[in-house]
């Protein structure tokens, strides 16, 4: 097994809408730490335990455009340099993402595993868990494409099921060839299955031996491999990112390598894996795994909370008081609450559809917006003028840039602010200000090892983001 390479691939797709309003479009789930005392977010917990296993290598991660620079400050946190960050021009479900990160683990090694992993999973069992990888593995290197059943403990309608054709015992780590997929059931079924060993929850997660599954793709899913390959072929390397092209991969079939090649292999098998999984699909499940006070309760933050049973109450910025509640939902966010009932979150998704159609921006942004170089948040605003805290990574500056509608000024609140307006450098530190005239080309830079904080006020007669004009930037950022 040592001689092995084992490429994961971490599938960072998913906005994750229903955890709103703390999961959302422009910082999803797998980004946020939701569960254990590390305050790791998801991706991280997902690299890092793995990363003691014999013959892993650096992971591929697959993730959007938007959220790539996310995935690469995440990494670097917990040290980690990725084989490749791929970034998928629009969503294609996962038998594309797999496809264009088995593509590029066959560059790195014709002879390699790749271990298929999403994001946004918990394990509370590492030992459990890893054992039952390895098994995985050598079913993989004997050909098989090997999928893992989440043996379950209650009848759940939320997930896909996998049937087997031999009975599977949680307590002897073997594999059984794949009898069917079957699509999430009703509750009547699913309470059936739960009595029947033959079924177990599709995970999602996957080991494959990559030529292996580049062969079945072929056989069964030949567009979604050629588009795959031609959109790697016709790739921009864009920093630590490649860019695959959008006209051929738009063209990939939207499907999930269940259908495209699990179903259809001859190869399948199914190994059961009871180890403490959850995919946080919705608050129940993130409050069922949570640990809880004595009277059921999940209590998070700025909270005071008397004779409430069995809810999840959060609150990071504004004290939140709750009392006498009864299986609830209480989430509170600078610029959005959530008060539901626990069993009914299921329907989030929707709901945030609602909200995207009725023009709330709330409902896809947070109030705390990130950029590679730091982040801000808005706090108060007008139609002329708006009023933000910036805060600026160690050693990172912003693009050099201009704006024809609005004029700024800048009030360094902690750390050292190294700026330039037009042929003008110069330094502020705590309580220094200086003011940035309409149409000036201006550029501000943390130059030391600690976060700089300042406090921007825009004035214009047109305040919005689109009002950029960007003539260098670190990160590839360029108006053309």
């Amino acid at each position: 097994m040592n001689k092995l390479k084992i490429i994961p691939l971490i599938l960072c797709g998913g906005q994750g809408t229903r955890l709103w309003p703390l999961s959302r479009k422009s910082y999803p789930k797998q980004f946020l730490s939701l569960c254990g005392e590390n305050n790791k977010s998801l991706l991280q917990q997902t690299q890092e335990r793995i990363s003691d296993l014999d013959g892993i290598d650096k992971p591929i991660i697959i993730c959007t455009e938007e959220h790539r620079f996310l995935v690469a400050e995440q990494m670097r946190e917990i040290n980690i340099t990725p084989k490749a960050i791929i970034l998928e021009p629009v969503g294609r479900n996962t038998a594309p993402a797999i496809a264009l990160g088995s593509i590029k683990a066959l560059e790195e090694d014709k002879d390699s595993i790749i271990l298929v992993l999403s994001a946004d999973h918990v394990i509370k069992d590492f030992d459990i868990f890893h054992e039952t990888l390895k098994v995985g593995f050598n079913y993989a290197n004997r050909h098989n494409l090997v999928t893992f059943g989440i043996v379950p403990n209650k009848p759940e309608t939320g997930f896909g099921y996998i049937e087997s054709e031999s009975l599977l015992d949680q307590k002897e780590i073997k594999a059984s060839k794949i009898k069917k997929f079957i699509e999430k059931p009703n509750l009547e079924l699913a309470r059936e299955f739960l009595k029947n060993k033959h079924y177990t929850w599709n995970s999602g997660m996957f080991v494959f031996k990559t030529r292996v599954l580049i062969n079945e793709l072929e056989k069964h899913a030949p567009i979604v491999l050629r588009q795959c390959k031609e959109s790697m072929i016709n790739s921009q390397k864009d920093l630590d990112f490649i860019r695959v092209d959008k006209d051929s991969f738009s063209k990939a079939p939207n499907i999930p390598i269940d259908i495209a090649v699990m179903e259809k292999t001859t190869n399948g098998v199914v190994i059961p894996l009871d180890a403490g999984w959850s995919d946080i699909g919705s608050w129940k499940s993130l409050w069922s795994i949570e640990k809880k006070d004595s009277l059921g309760n999940v209590v998070k933050g700025k909270v005071v909370n008397e004779g409430s049973e069995n809810c999840y109450i959060k609150s990071d910025e504004r004290l939140l008081v709750t009392l006498g509640l009864e299986d609830l939902i209480v989430v509170d966010t600078p610029d959005a609450t959530l008060v539901a009932n626990k069993n009914n979150t299921d329907n989030l998704k929707s709901l945030v559809h609602l909200l995207d159609s009725k023009g709330f921006k709330e409902g896809i942004l947070h109030k705390k917006i990130y950029r590679p170089w730091g982040s801000y948040i808005s706090l108060i605003e007008s139609k002329n003028w708006l009023v933000k805290k910036i805060e600026v990574n160690p050693n990172s500056q912003l693009s050099l840039q201009m704006h024809r509608h609005r004029a700024e000024h800048w009030v360094v609140v902690s750390g050292k602010a190294e700026i330039q307006i037009d042929e003008k450098n110069f330094y502020l530190t705590n309580n220094q200000s200086t003011f940035i005239p309409l149409g000036a080309k201006h550029r501000l830079k943390n130059p030391i090892s600690e976060v700089l904080t300042i406090i921007e006020i825009q004035s214009g007669d047109f305040i919005s983001e689109d009002d950029i004009i960007r003539f260098s930037d670190d990160y590839g950022r360029i108006d053309k």
